[in-house]
């Protein structure tokens, strides 16, 4: 029977480092753009603030008398209005702009650098003349349109201020009012001005590409640094990163799976593990094994130095289970005795499965004793033992590529669980409790289901044999720390001996004598294949527990 349970939702911390998002040319340009107009507003506020107080000073130099016979000697009422209006025009447009937060269009920005180009010559012509120095304003002007207008709109208002200041010389000359130096100073004034208005143009070109280099390098940076936190999280390999004071800095999943959750980043590393790290650094030696703090396994732990700042060094810790590494060795002798056995299993069978047939029909027999019955009974038992290694050893040797989906757990578990009863014992008793919002995993069902089907007939068989109950429980919730979803298997039976918890996963080894010892073997291999990790520890309440956890839902394979 199945039955359920109040949802429980696993324990919450600080989430880690987030999968990064590639910068394509799309974003690159969006931002290039807003870079530049951002600039473009520090300028044209500069600009306008610059406006007010450049007529300011030129009715102030008219009004107080300090610059008197250089502007507005020819005509000084004219100058006096031109001041006073262009003054007030340039507050009001100060004003506009402060409201807009200085957001325009360039056609406006145009319309203003056009009445400042006609006040100016209002002013020279007021003065008498370049020679009172107003006629260089226009440089300014010029200067600001070819930066906030494109190239054509800056060289036209170029071209239209020296046209209009030779014209106006020239006006002046026919009037008997000018002098013909006046014209060479106009000609030289309207030269300048292009060749102000071009450098500013090539130099601003240059600066626009260099900084969309920038940002674009910028961009491709944030994505590496991103992209490598992504993968330094996603290792298998435990990373550690420590400061100059040996506090860390960054810390992986894997790492924190080894060393336990007490270590985080801001955190000191344990004693044990900063003792390891000062033997080497102080021998030199590339590698040292520690005992793990839960006591079960060992660490190898491998040391690079980090260089920084000028007398600041950072350390960079590898971290990895020796019984991982003794595993992956003995995962090579496998592989070719999984390659030796799968061709003997195929000769085995056959013989295998004439000697039970025979031991059935000698047991059918009417003249056979009790005590040779037995003997069959015991040779048709060995047989399908015999024959279900050899099943194990196949299904090892012939693993399909998996197909993994993103699924929600809660869910599949569910119809896995109805499934599982049908051929499970009349009484057994599967529990589920899982969190009420959806635990997403990426998994190949086929592979699950069969992990799933030998983690619960353990587990049902352990209880069965401590309490007489077979009852288990399945437990799924999603680690906020770790970022995965995990599925617990917890049982009422006595658990793993310490002796033996090293040795569980390891093939052919059992404790059971009807056992062939690769069922946690092969689960652990499917695992694997499913970028899964499966471990057994103890629960809150001792009770004992197979644990899976999945990987991170944004890794595909």
């Amino acid at each position: 029977m199945t039955s359920a349970s109040q949802p429980t939702s696993a324990p919450h911390a600080a989430p880690s480092i987030a999968a990064p998002q590639p910068a394509d040319a799309d974003t690159t340009t969006e931002k290039s753009g807003n870079n530049l107009r951002l600039r473009q507003r520090d300028l044209l506020r500069i600009y306008a603030w610059y406006r007010v107080a450049i007529a300011l000073i030129l009715l102030g130099l008219f009004t107080t008398g300090v610059s008197r016979g250089s502007v507005g000697t020819l005509w000084p009422t004219l100058y006096l209005n031109t001041a006073i209006t262009y003054a007030v025009f340039n507050v009001a447009w100060l004003i506009y702009l402060f409201k807009g937060r200085f957001h325009t269009s360039p056609r406006r920005i145009g319309s203003i650098l056009g009445c400042d180009i006609l006040a100016f010559l209002l002013l020279i012509q007021a003065s008498g003349g370049l020679d009172s120095g107003v006629g260089y304003l226009l440089l300014t002007t010029c200067a600001v349109g070819s930066l906030l207008l494109d190239r054509r709109m800056g060289a036209f208002l170029a071209a239209i201020a020296s046209i209009a200041v030779i014209g106006q010389q020239l006006a002046g000359l026919a009037l008997g009012v000018a002098e013909t130096q006046d014209i060479v100073s106009a000609g030289s004034l309207g030269i300048l001005l292009f060749t102000a208005v071009s450098a500013l143009q090539y130099l601003s070109a240059h600066i626009r590409l260099a900084n969309r280099k920038a940002e674009q390098e910028r961009l491709q940076a944030v994505h590496l640094q991103r992209l490598t936190q992504q993968i330094v999280a996603q290792m298998r390999t435990g990373v550690i990163v420590l400061d100059h004071s040996d506090r860390v800095e960054l810390i992986n999943r894997a790492a924190q799976q080894l060393l336990g959750e007490g270590h985080h980043a801001g955190n000191k590393v344990s004693e044990s593990l900063q003792q390891t790290i000062e033997q080497l650094r102080g021998d030199d030696s590339r590698n040292h094994s520690i005992t793990r703090d839960s006591g079960h396994g060992e660490l190898r732990v491998s040391l690079a130095s980090l260089p920084r700042s000028p007398g600041s060094r950072g350390s960079l810790v590898f971290l990895e289970d020796n019984r991982k590494l003794v595993q992956q060795a003995q995962q090579l002798k496998l592989a070719s005795l999984g390659r030796l056995t799968a061709s003997i299993a195929h000769e085995v069978r056959n013989p295998l499965g004439a000697i039970s047939h025979a031991a059935q029909l000698l047991a059918e027999s009417p003249s056979i004793t009790s005590e040779d019955r037995q003997l069959t009974d015991i040779i048709c038992r060995h047989s399908q033992r015999v024959n279900q290694i050899i099943e194990n050893v196949m299904q090892l040797s012939r693993r399909e590529t998996t197909s993994s989906q993103l699924l929600d757990l809660g869910d599949w578990i569910q119809q896995f669980i109805r499934d599982f009863s049908v051929g499970a014992p009349h009484d057994a008793s599967v529990t589920l409790s899982v969190d009420r919002s959806p635990v997403l995993a990426r998994f190949d069902p086929s592979q699950l289901s069969q992990i799933l089907t030998n983690l619960c007939n353990n587990g049902l068989q352990h209880s069965h044999a401590a309490t007489g109950r077979r009852e288990i429980e399945i437990h799924i919730y999603f680690h906020a720390q770790r970022e995965c979803a995990c599925l617990e298997v917890l049982d009422w039976g006595h658990g793993v001996a310490e002796e033996h918890r090293d040795k569980i996963f390891e093939p052919f080894f059992t404790t059971e004598s009807s056992g062939a010892g690769l069922g946690l073997y092969i689960a652990r291999e499917l695992c694997e294949t499913i970028r899964a990790n499966i471990y057994y520890c103890r629960a809150q309440d001792k009770r004992s527990c197979f644990r899976v956890e999945f990987a991170n839902t944004e890794q595909k394979f």
